[in-house]
């Protein structure tokens, strides 16, 4: 669900991006039915979610909330650091989040026919609703919460999540940073791989 991470992670490729972002629903080889470029950003998808479930910094965050929520840990973490990039945009890109989101709806669109039906299903709500700039404030945070909450069929109390957030957010809010610093340099070196390597 950490949609804003991966699409910024992709660079300036718009098929890289598109890759990164439907990844989640392309399994196994299947990604070598796609072109080139889409290939790379499922690949680099994976291995930006290798890395994060693996680093420190992250555990630290999920730990924080493992004896609540178990498992669904780690996406809670991945939707609340979406919500620190968000807030913290104009210290990683010079282009406003608003005009940054539109051009990646704007790509959606054009490369309508390329997604997997999932992406299809998801895409109006997506835009209309404008998820990607709502992460920047609490109350948009709140409603990516209670949205995977009924996926789950409340099961997970995700929502509640929003609490934690909220009680320990100057904690949050530095492993993000500390985090995402890493990240970055992962995922350019990633990418740069990738694209030397994918035919």
């Amino acid at each position: 669900m950490n949609f804003l991470a991966h699409i910024y992670l992709s660079g300036d490729n718009d098929l890289i991006t598109i890759g990164n972002f439907i990844a989640d629903g392309i399994k196994g080889k299947d990604y070598e039915n796609y072109s080139r470029d889409i290939q790379i950003g499922i690949l680099l998808h994976r291995e930006i979610d290798t890395y994060t479930d693996a680093h420190e910094t992250v555990r630290l965050s999920t730990k924080r909330l493992h004896e609540k929520y178990g498992h669904y840990s780690g996406v809670i973490v991945d939707i609340l650091y979406d919500h620190f990039l968000a807030k913290n945009w104009p210290d990683y890109c010079a282009t406003p989040l608003e005009r940054y989101v539109q051009y990646f709806y704007d790509i959606l669109e054009t490369h309508y026919d390329l997604l997997p039906h999932r992406v299809k299903k998801m895409m109006p709500y997506m835009i209309t609703d404008d998820w990607l700039s709502s992460y920047a404030s609490i109350e948009g945070i709140s409603r990516v919460l209670d949205g995977m909450n009924r996926r789950t069929k409340n099961r997970s109390g995700m929502h509640e999540a929003i609490y934690e957030l909220e009680t320990f957010y100057p904690h949050f809010e530095e492993e993000f940073r500390d985090f995402f610093d890493d990240l970055i340099i992962f995922s350019n070196q990633k990418l740069l791989q990738l694209s030397n390597t994918v035919y």
